[in-house]
C-alpha cells in the first residue's frame, strides 16, 4: 500500500498525487535521484497549518494565554510530531537516500517530524483543512482531554518564552546562522534573538533541535 491508498482508506481522494508523494521525499533521496524535489518547501507550509489547527483546537479549553502557548508547543514539538508519525505509520512511506537509510534515518525524530509537517502542508494545499483535521483529530485530539497530562516534552523554547514574557511582551525569534555537512548528516546553527540581541546559540542535526539547544543556552544564561 502506498500513501495514496492510505489516504483513500480514510476517505480522502487526492487531486495532486505527485505533491502528496513529494512530502515523503527526504533531501538525501532527492540528492541521489536528480529531478526529484524534496519536501522542505511543503514542510514550511505544514508548520503554519499545524500551528493554526492546534491553536483552533486549544482555544476552546479556556486556558490562559501562557498555558495555551505552552500546550501548543508541547503538542507540535519535534518529539511529539515524531510520535504522531510513528503512530500513523507514515514513516513507512519515507523515501531516503541509501546512506540515510543505512544509518537509521527512517526512525530519526527530526526526519519523521519534518515529514509529518510536509505531509500536512501538501494535504492542506490539495484538500484544505478538513483533510488535515481527519489526520490530526486522531493523534492530537485525544491528548486534549487532559491537557495537564500532555507533557510530551517541556521544551526549552517554551521555558525561554515564558521567562522572557514574565515581565514584558518581548518577542523571541530564531535565526539560521549556518547549515553545513552532507545531506545524511547535516548540522544547523541557530541563534535565539530577543529585541535584536542574540541571547543564545545552538547546534543540531535539524533546525528544530538547533533551536532547542539555542533556547537552552539562552535560558541557562538568563536564569543564573
Amino acid at each position: 500500500m502506498n500513501i495514496i491508498d492510505w489516504l483513500k482508506n480514510r476517505g480522502i481522494n487526492v487531486n495532486n498525487e505527485k505533491m502528496i508523494k513529494q512530502a515523503f521525499i527526504h533531501s538525501s533521496y532527492a540528492h541521489e535521484h536528480k529531478g526529484r524535489h524534496d519536501n522542505e518547501r511543503l514542510e514550511f507550509m505544514g508548520d503554519a497549518v499545524l500551528q493554526l489547527w492546534s491553536s483552533n483546537a486549544i482555544y476552546p479549553l479556556n486556558l490562559s494565554e501562557g498555558k495555551m502557548t505552552r500546550l501548543r508547543a508541547q503538542l507540535v514539538c519535534e518529539k511529539a510530531l515524531a510520535i504522531y508519525g510513528r503512530q500513523l505509520h507514515l514513516n513507512d512511506y519515507l523515501l531516503l537516500g541509501s546512506g540515510e537509510e543505512k544509518t537509521g534515518g527512517r526512525d530519526k525524530d527530526a526526519i519523521i517530524a519534518d515529514m509529518v509537517e510536509a505531509f500536512l502542508g501538501a494535504l492542506f494545499l490539495d484538500q484544505g483543512m478538513n483533510a488535515v483535521d481527519n489526520i490530526l483529530t486522531e493523534v492530537i485530539t485525544p491528548r486534549l482531554a487532559h491537557p495537564e497530562d500532555v507533557g510530551v516534552m517541556h521544551d526549552y523554547k517554551t521555558k525561554l518564552q515564558e521567562y522572557v514574557q514574565a515581565d514584558s511582551r518581548r518577542t523571541v525569534k530564531y535565526e539560521l546562522v549556518s547549515e553545513s555537512g552532507p545531506s545524511n548528516a547535516p548540522e544547523f546553527v541557530m541563534n535565539v534573538v530577543v529585541d535584536g540581541l542574540v541571547l543564545g546559540t545552538g547546534k543540531g542535526p535539524s533546525k528544530k533541535q538547533a533551536e532547542q539547544n539555542a533556547a537552552r543556552n539562552a535560558f541557562e544564561k538568563m536564569a543564573k
